[in-house]
């Protein structure tokens, strides 16, 4: 069973089954890295904030109080890093912090605990931009498991919190500047009011309007402009990975848009593209060249990652190859292919 990464409202709880620490207490009452996730319903036991510890003493309201937000900041944290791995140091370093607070002190926790995991994570982001101009080939953001459930019953809201975690979306995120994403993950993605955001960031709420201002625009004009039915997603992944699977080249030039993009990462660490693949017979003929290539021939799985559904290769019950892509009018407008072990964290029990 995936270890699924609940959306709701309030934002995705991202969480990595296979991190050594956890981003909160231990079931001991610890902050180290011995207890197990205690976000998501489904996938690694949950730890229960309400009830003893293993020693049998209470837990700590306040302690509690941290847990209940959890997901939110952990929402938070991935949309503004791309990486859940990277999401989970910054709110366990935002535990930290809390656990060091006069706690009994702070009058809105809320705002404190999201004024100190933006904080961290902006200058998280600052460092990764850094390490980012020597990554090798394409970066793309680390793809987690999504799960929906009964959070989101709307339809329309369903699609609202699949495309803030896409990674479409997210992709476009990167050209923002750290507080241009930091305003625009916690208006546009969770609805927070601008005096609430300015004093999370210490601007003014007019300099806070002026970033907002700016982070939309430049989303609007990245993002992809088109809504997909996730029935026609699904059928158009399953007849595209057929394609490419059985090579059928003249099958896939018809999936393809004229102005279809791949984009490959593997950071160095696999086989993949280093530059972007452009045109329909470009990413056609590469396709069917590697259609014969062990990729496609290990154990495969369909699973719903960033609210759409992708194709996950598993060599020896390891995650080796992510394959998701982006629809417009009914054809293939994006391949996205993740291929960098590292960013395999969350997908191990998909």
């Amino acid at each position: 069973m995936p270890t699924d990464i609940p959306i709701d409202p309030t934002g995705p709880a991202v969480t990595d089954p296979t991190a050594t620490a956890a981003t909160g207490p231990a079931t001991d009452g610890t902050t180290g890295p011995t207890g197990p996730a205690a976000d998501g319903p489904t996938g690694s036991v949950p730890a229960d904030p309400t009830g003893p510890t293993a020693d049998g003493s209470p837990v700590d309201p306040l302690t509690e109080l941290f847990e209940e937000h959890r997901p939110m900041l952990l929402g938070v944290a991935y949309r503004m890093l791309g990486r859940a791995a990277d999401a989970e140091d910054v709110v366990q370093e935002a535990w930290l912090r809390w656990t060091a607070e006069d706690r009994a002190a702070v009058r809105e926790p809320r705002a404190f605990l999201v004024r100190i995991t933006t904080r961290l994570a902006i200058d998280r982001l600052r460092l990764a931009h850094t390490r980012r101009e020597t990554y090798v080939g394409p970066w793309l953001p680390e793809p987690v498991v999504t799960d929906f459930g009964p959070a989101a019953p709307d339809t329309a809201e369903r699609a609202l919190l699949a495309d803030s975690v896409s990674l479409a979306v997210l992709v476009v995120l990167e050209s923002l500047s750290p507080l241009e994403r930091a305003v625009f993950v916690l208006r546009e993605a969770f609805g927070f009011p601008y005096g609430e955001i300015a004093a999370a960031l210490d601007r003014s709420e007019a300099a806070v309007r002026q970033l907002a201002g700016r982070a939309r625009r430049h989303v609007d004009e990245g993002r992809p402009r088109y809504d997909v039915d996730p029935a026609e997603r699904r059928d158009l992944t399953d007849r595209f990975l057929a394609a490419a699977a059985g090579g059928d080249l003249g099958e896939l030039l018809a999936l393809l848009a004229p102005d279809v993009r791949l984009v490959g990462d593997s950071g160095g660490r696999a086989k993949a593209p280093l530059r972007v693949i452009e045109t329909a017979d470009k990413v056609g003929r590469f396709l069917h060249a590697v259609a014969g290539d062990e990729n496609f021939r290990y154990e495969r799985r369909i699973v719903e990652l960033n609210g759409a559904p992708a194709l996950v290769a598993f060599v020896g019950g390891r995650p080796d190859t992510v394959i998701q892509i982006e629809v417009r009018d009914g054809r293939v407008q994006t391949v996205h292919i993740i291929r960098n072990p590292d960013k395999f964290h969350g997908l191990k029990d998909a």
